[in-house]
């Protein structure tokens, strides 16, 4: 029988958790966290993603700012902004929302973000630590699908995983992460042969393509574990990698799109908004679901 997971229910008891601790920790220091975000341009996704994180952030007590700018911003001007916010004392994290115009280098977001303040986790530090296994953050989604996947199935020793996509955002931090919890890691791209027998033998599937209906009912193994990544809009209709309909009957887990791991996407960023400010203020969390975490 195949269990689909619900990431909106799993998300909401994390907020839940999220929002106690903020209170809890506002009734001691009368802080809060707060989280700066910078959106550039006029993408109609990126602003759609913005408002939600911004809305999440609101509802567990979290403090936000929004800094909007034109497309026409140069390099120079990006790492000011990025600067004076790193310099800001109320500032607890930083985003800028991704993707950025074309003319700019996404590196420099990379580069400038303090690290104490890197609520992605996609700073080069921080993804240095996260390979020395030594991090207290991680990027927002794998930390979401490392919390699925031990939530369901436990102890993750032994198991084949086979992550499609290679991006700093997903693939390439999943990979670190997973291979410390014992697991054997198999990641695959557009330049790989024959990536639809590597899938047919992975245990659990990770895919985080953007290519919509990718993944089909024969790529599958028997009774696998499928985390579904992407998302796609075709004929009005969100979508995900996997062909959800047809792939579901093959899996004994499997997250659905929309639905899965977009919620908990959210959910680790304020996660990781919350865990800086602990850090940055010296304060320990009493909440088992927050503490162990990781």
């Amino acid at each position: 029988m195949t269990y689909i997971i619900n990431g909106k229910l799993i998300a909401e008891e994390l907020l839940s958790s999220i929002k106690k601790e903020v209170k809890d920790k506002f009734e001691i220091i009368k802080m809060r966290p707060k989280i700066a975000t910078v959106l550039i341009g006029n993408n109609s996704a990126s602003k759609v993603y913005v408002n939600a994180k911004l809305k999440a952030a609101e509802n567990v007590g979290i403090n936000t700012e929004l800094l909007t700018f034109n497309e026409d911003i140069n390099n120079k001007k990006l790492s000011e902004i990025i600067t004076t916010l790193n310099e800001r004392s109320d500032i607890t994290g930083i985003l800028v929302q991704l993707p950025l115009p074309k003319h700019l280098d996404e590196q420099i977001v990379f580069e400038t973000i303090n690290y104490k303040k890197d609520v992605d986790a996609f700073g080069i530090y921080n993804i240095g630590l996260l390979n020395h296994w030594k991090s207290q953050i991680m990027p927002c989604t794998p930390q979401g699908i490392l919390f699925i996947l031990k939530k369901y199935l436990k102890d993750l020793s032994g198991k084949k995983v086979v992550i499609i996509g290679r991006s700093i955002i997903v693939g390439r931090p999943l990979a670190s992460i997973l291979i410390r919890e014992n697991c054997t890691v198999t990641v695959v791209h557009s330049k790989t042969i024959n990536i639809k027998e590597e899938c047919s033998l992975a245990d659990i599937l990770i895919v985080a393509t953007g290519v919509p209906n990718l993944i089909k009912a024969d790529w599958v193994k028997k009774n696998s574990f499928v985390i579904d990544v992407g998302i796609s809009r075709v004929n009005n209709k969100i979508v995900g990698d996997v062909d959800f309909e047809n792939v579901k009957n093959f899996t004994s887990f499997i997250t659905p799109v929309p639905g899965g791991i977009g919620p908990l996407t959210v959910a680790n960023l304020l996660l990781n908004t919350l865990k800086l400010f602990l850090i940055q203020n010296n304060l320990s969390s009493d909440v088992a679901f927050i503490k162990n975490h990781n």
